[in-house]
């Protein structure tokens, strides 16, 4: 059975009068590193390979803050390139080594691209997401999905 269902919804839970809009934003921010979190533990299953690093690039690869959530949820050193714009890297990277202008993808990947900073996780702040992980957010959507499916029968959405 494929979990989430179609049913399920976002939810927000912890807030009270001292959390502000950064707060909100934040927890937006923990609520994918977790969903990503969780998408790692199935890969990791289904291979039988430990992720041992990950490497980040796009949009969310600019913010240091962001990058060391994600270090600290997933409690592994997160790296970025020396660029956001690895899309347009990779294929300069192609276009070079098919004009000939590198031997092999290792030399242009080599003389192109390089690590930008790596963040490497806080233990007692990975610790603290690790317990929010297993005792919270991995309960979740077993414990909302009754009222997700009442909000369905309600509403009517999602079909």
């Amino acid at each position: 059975m494929r979990q989430p269902g179609p049913e399920a919804k976002g939810a927000m839970i912890g807030f009270g009068d001292v959390h502000q809009r950064a707060h909100v934003y934040r927890a937006l921010i923990e609520g994918l590193a977790y969903a990503l979190q969780e998408g790692r533990q199935r890969l990791e299953r289904r291979n039988g390979v430990k992720m041992q690093c990950l490497r980040v690039s796009g949009g969310g690869s600019q913010s240091a803050q962001i990058l060391q959530l994600t270090a600290n949820v997933f409690n592994l050193p997160v790296e970025r390139p020396h660029t956001s714009e690895t899309s347009a890297l990779g294929a300069a990277i192609g276009a070079m080594v098919g004009l000939g202008r590198f031997a092999n993808y290792a030399e242009a990947l080599a003389a192109m691209s390089h690590l930008g900073e790596r963040f490497l996780p806080e233990p007692a702040v990975a610790a603290q997401y690790q317990r929010l992980y297993r005792e919270v957010y991995l309960k979740m959507y077993r414990q909302l999905k009754p009222l997700y499916q009442k909000i369905r029968e309600i509403t009517g959405y999602p079909r």
